[in-house]
Formats: structure tokens, sequence, C-alpha cells
């Protein structure tokens, strides 16, 4: 069956010789649902060929006469970013693999390519973007907008604040820290989602977003905070969730001040019913400025030696901070048995219960980051999807706990009238 022209993937091929964009068309010609739509033979030629096309996937050259494929890549992306970049190249060094990728290239494809490698990555890559595409074009949904502290049907308590950390890296704290929003966030409970791994944060790369905006453009005026400058801000996941993202460039972590972000997140948990926010390993002034506002930390180790280290190192520091015990959750990720050891005998170690267990699953975790889309938007009826929601039933139940020992600390510091 053919399928109609605009079910097509559309290509876009950039490469600056002729005969290699004519080779790669040749390989595709027989592919019915593959429309390629342009040949570019500079970077500028593509830029300029994308607006007027709008591919699905760019096969794109490192080596090109104006700017490299790795520039062009970066710059294609800003006017169409639900295009998908595989990269066509004999520069196989590793080195331009990995500034290609943090471009925003999807794959790298070594020159010459094979018909039946290419046919496949592009179908691989193809849904993603064409799924981005619509979203993009679709008309924006104009949200109902409430008083600050109101939801429909009543009013809305202050948000709670999640924090989740690790003193060793490594050990999924993004991981976590995306799937929990992403489970949170419902149109009555608002969640909002911050990173503030200030120089090398990845939730936007989780969450397969662009960064326009940051933590940092809050930081700035923090002064003049308010819901129209917070929203201007702010990116929105398809899911709904809202998300502060960490600095586009490790340089401007430093012009973002620990007092800004504990002002930041203060502000947010009065327009959201959760703030949950990714820290980096350091125990440093910005992640204490965290602590400060945290009502529950989810704290997160591995089943090996030097994370269960750190995480006994962890606790009596947070002993030092007088952070309450009962507001950490203590979380194992990356459960093997098979490495010999339990979360009792980490328990028995750390003197702290291990309050949930995520079990390792590599391939499924990996494919869910290079994707970009979180465990909890697929099948949420496998571990380790299935753990992360009863991680989520655990920090609510251990809300719900603290609220009600807030409420009655409260009525014993201001007793009814005419008690005795």
């Amino acid at each position: 069956m053919v399928e109609s022209a605009g079910d097509k993937v559309r290509i876009l091929i950039v490469d600056d010789h002729a005969e290699t964009r004519e080779n790669i068309r040749k390989l595709l010609q027989f592919e019915s649902d593959f429309e390629v739509v342009g040949g570019a033979r500079s970077g500028q030629e593509a830029l300029e060929l994308s607006l007027e096309t709008q591919p699905d996937v760019v096969l794109m050259d490192i080596n090109l006469p104006d700017m490299d494929g790795i520039a062009a890549t970066k710059a294609l992306l800003d006017d169409v970013p639900f295009a998908q970049i595989v990269i066509v190249s004999v520069q196989s060094d590793p080195r331009y693999i990995n500034e290609a990728m943090i471009a925003g290239a999807r794959a790298f494809i070594a020159k010459p390519p094979s018909g039946d490698q290419l046919v496949s990555t592009i179908r691989l890559v193809a849904d993603k973007g064409r799924q981005m595409k619509e979203r993009w074009n679709a008309p924006p949904v104009q949200p109902v907008v409430l008083p600050p502290g109101m939801v429909p049907g009543g009013v809305r308590p202050e948000g709670r604040l999640i924090a989740v950390y690790s003193a060793k890296g490594g050990v999924g704290v993004t991981t976590l820290a995306t799937n929990l929003a992403i489970g949170l966030n419902a149109a009555e409970t608002p969640a909002v989602l911050v990173d503030t791994c200030m120089q090398f944060g990845d939730v936007s790369v989780f969450l397969n977003l662009q960064v326009k905006n940051s933590i940092a453009d809050l930081a700035a005026r923090v002064d003049e905070l308010d819901a129209d400058v917070v929203e201007e801000v702010l990116m929105a996941h398809e899911s709904g969730l809202r998300v502060l993202a960490a600095p586009q460039r490790p340089e401007l972590a430093d012009e973002v001040k620990p007092d800004q972000v504990r002002q930041v997140l203060q502000f947010l948990r009065r327009e959201f019913a959760y703030v949950i926010v990714d820290t980096h390993s350091a125990m440093d002034d910005m992640t204490l400025a965290v602590l400060d506002v945290t009502d529950l930390l989810v704290a997160v180790a591995t089943p090996d030696i030097p994370a269960i280290k750190d995480a006994r190192l962890l606790f009596d520091l947070l002993v030092a901070l007088e952070f309450s015990p009962s507001n950490v959750i203590f979380v194992l990720n990356k459960m093997d048995r098979r490495w010999g050891i339990t979360s009792e005998a980490v328990g028995d170690n750390l003197k702290h219960a291990v309050d949930a267990e995520i079990p390792y699953d590599e391939r499924a975790v990996i494919a869910s980051v290079n994707r970009g889309v979180p465990l909890l938007m697929g099948d949420k009826s496998r571990p380790p999807a299935r753990n992360i929601l009863d991680l989520m039933g655990t920090i609510k139940q251990r809300l719900v706990a603290k609220a009600k020992s807030e409420e009655e600390a409260k009525e014993a510091e201001h007793p009814k009238a005419f008690s005795r």
C-alpha cells in the first residue's frame, strides 16, 4: 500500500558533494513512505531549505564549505525544532560525535552508509520528529486563569517541595526526579520540576526539551517575581508538567546565587501543589539553600560500597543540620539481587530503613533517557515504572502524615477558645 504524501517521512539531504546526495537519494527511493524533499550543498542552504520544506529528518554531513554540520545542526534546530538530525560523515572521532549529540543530533552513521542502516535509522528517529511536529503545529491550549493558590473547587494550600538528592553522582537522581514530577503532576495538583544542577543539569535532556529560558532568568528577576514573569520563563512539557531548566551554559551558573534559588523555590510552592527539585551531589551552599525549604528529601543510593558510604555520611550530616529523619525517604536504586547486597543489610548498616527499591533495568532506563520519554509515560505495569509509582505512594503518605503533624502542632500552640 502506497502511503499518501501527508504520511510520508520528509527527508532533507545535506552534503557538499552532488554525487553523495544522489547516492543517498537512490538508497531511499524504493521506500514508499519516504520522500526526499531537497538536497543542500552548504549549511546556509540547509537552513533555508529546512524552513521551506519543514523536514522530519535531516541527513547532515559534518564537512560543509561555509559552516560545519555541528553548527548547522544547532542553527537548524532553532528554526525547525522538530527536525531529527542524523549525522552522516567520515568523521567518526568520538569528539565529533559527542559535539553533534550536544548540538541536538539524534544519530550518527559513518560514510558510506548501507541502505539497511540508513533506512532503519531514519525510521527510528522519524516517529519522534513527526510527534514533535504535530505538537508544534497544534493550536496552543488556553490555560484556565485562577487566582494564586486556587484550584477548581477550592483553595489549594501552599505546595510541598520534594528534593531528590544523592551524595554520589551517577545513581539515578535525575531519572527519579523527572519521573516523580511526571507522576505527581495532575490538573488538580500541578507540579513544577526545577533543575538546580547549575553547571551540567540534564532535566531538559531527559524530557527532550530545547532550553530557551532557565533558572538564571528567574534569578536575575527575583525581586519582581509574579505569576506572569514565572509563566514567561517556565517550559511546558507535553505531559503538562512545567519545567525550570538549568542554565544553558556552565559559565552562567556563577550568575545564580543560593539565596535567589531559595526565593524562587518559595515563590513556586505558592503557585504549584508540588515542586520537585533535581539537585547535584555536592553539599554546597546551593544544595543547602534547597534543603532550607524542603519538605521531603528523597535520598538516593545504589547497592555498592562507595554509594552506601556516601549515604552514611549524608545521614550524619542531616543530623548535624537538624533535618528530621521523618522527612527523609531513602531509596535504593538499580537494585539487583545478584550483586549480593540486600536492602535489609543496607538499612541495618546505615541505621535507616530503606523506604523504596527500584530494580536495575539498564535497557529500559537508557532507552527512556535517549528518547527523552520518562518511564511513567510508557508501560506503568512493569518494573521499574511500577516501583516508581510505589515510591510516589510512599511520598504522598509521608506528606499527609507531615501535614497532620503540622496541624496538630498548630492546634497545640493555639488552643481553641474557652479551652481550659
